[in-house]
């Protein structure tokens, strides 16, 4: 029987939405604060082009992820388990668990600071919160009422800031041409490194792949082919919606810290000077905005967590299983340790998106090989162009660390 390739449905739209926003929470996290935060506080509204840089990026390579999932039936790490050589494949696994716990460290961290700035609790409450609270939806969730709450989520915190704007009064006219004109230095390029690290972060490469599995792709090749428009358009407006919010982010800090010639050391900080500036209801809407963060991404990287380490070990991703609870935890423990014995919680943030764009690299290159490989992805293979553009990608981020790791040697940040 030949499948007949049907005409585009809203109806089918609406029922394939979703995997592209869990991404998204992803690079709207706390970590994505702080970096919006210092980047639109010291350098105004120079670094916003890096989010325009990043998402173009993230639409690109999230795609990729997506239809490698849909083609194979298998995540990224069950793949690269599959057709790599085991110490190469055990040391990509090692390197996003490191990767895993950074991120968990500014997931927790947020949501820690997001309870104590509205209810005054001691951080470290705010924090075992934050993963009581994740670890419970988890587990006692089905995957599509989790999502549902996530989405939610990013639409309240999409909402606060899109009210902050308003609140604030940016200068338009200057904002435009920085969105797309590159401007980096000695002084900015630690912080632009820690913005695209946010961004562009290695567990949502892994999570995408996964994910995507909760949707029915059909059986044949021509049906996945006629069904991939939908997950385009679902990766796309999802994008599209985070590079909306980040940007906020950046111009909120800029519109309000840089023009008045504040300096921004800490998120707690952020908010205390944002009230007197851009009134009480605006610092209101920054904290609440922060606990869903908190909550929403570290539910998405937990999910990550969960994906990798049982793949890269060649289990069955099973929630009932107690390998799988104990991985929601794993990296949680040495991320609360990391969080509990740090001084200054506003570097450790930055620092941990700095850890994220140092391991994109090994991220990035073997989902390339994998999509560009006709074994594993038959008919669904990445075309040249594509992956022409995927590698200049790879390229861009592995100079930028070059150029990091330069300008931090050579005492230029």
């Amino acid at each position: 029987m030949v499948y007949k390739a049907k005409s585009f449905s809203l109806k089918t739209l609406f029922s394939f939405l979703g995997p592209g926003f869990l991404i998204t929470v992803g690079f709207i996290d706390p970590g994505n604060w702080a970096t919006n935060i210092e980047g639109g506080s010291r350098f105004g509204y120079e670094l916003l082009w890096v989010v325009t840089l990043g998402t173009v990026m993230l639409i690109l390579i999230q795609n990729m992820a997506a239809r490698l999932g849909i083609a194979t039936g298998k995540s990224l790490a069950v793949n690269i388990c599959e057709y790599f050589p085991k110490p190469v494949a055990a040391f990509l696994g090692l390197s996003v668990v490191l990767a895993c716990i950074a991120t968990d460290v500014a997931e927790l961290l947020g949501g820690g600071i997001g309870f104590t700035l509205l209810f005054g609790f001691p951080l470290w409450i705010g924090v075992l919160l934050t993963l009581l609270i994740e670890v419970f939806l988890l587990i006692s969730q089905r995957y599509h009422k989790i999502e549902k709450i996530i989405v939610g989520f990013l639409g309240i915190i999409t909402l606060c800031y899109l009210f902050e704007l308003l609140i604030v009064h940016p200068d338009w006219s200057v904002i435009a041409p920085k969105l797309v004109v590159p401007a980096i230095g000695q002084n900015s390029i630690y912080v632009a490194l820690a913005i695209l690290g946010a961004l562009v972060m290695p567990h949502n490469i892994f999570l995408h792949s996964n994910v995507i599995h909760s949707r029915r792709w059909g059986v044949s090749e021509e049906e996945k082919r006629d069904l991939l428009r939908y997950e385009k358009i679902d990766t796309l407006f999802a994008m599209t919606l985070g590079w909306i919010v980040n940007s906020a982010m950046i111009i909120v800090a800029a519109s309000v810290f840089f023009r008045n010639h504040i300096p921004v050391t800490t998120i707690e900080q952020a908010s205390v000077t944002l009230k007197p500036l851009a009134g009480q209801f605006a610092g209101i809407l920054f904290a609440i905005a922060l606990v869903f963060s908190g909550i929403s991404s570290s539910i998405t990287v937990s999910m990550a967590e969960a994906n990798i380490i049982t793949g890269f070990l060649g289990k069955p991703e099973d929630p009932r299983t107690m390998l799988y609870r104990s991985a929601l935890l794993v990296t949680a423990i040495p991320a609360v340790l990391i969080i509990l014995f740090s001084v200054d919680t506003f570097r450790v943030l930055i620092l941990s998106q700095v850890i994220l764009s140092i391991q994109l690299p090994f991220t990035l290159i073997p989902l390339l090989i994998l999509c560009r490989n006709s074994q594993v992805m038959g008919s669904f293979k990445s075309r040249k162009l594509e992956f022409s553009a995927a590698s200049v990608i790879s390229t861009i981020v592995i100079g930028l660390n070059i150029y990091f790791f330069y300008t931090t040697l050579t005492g230029g940040n």
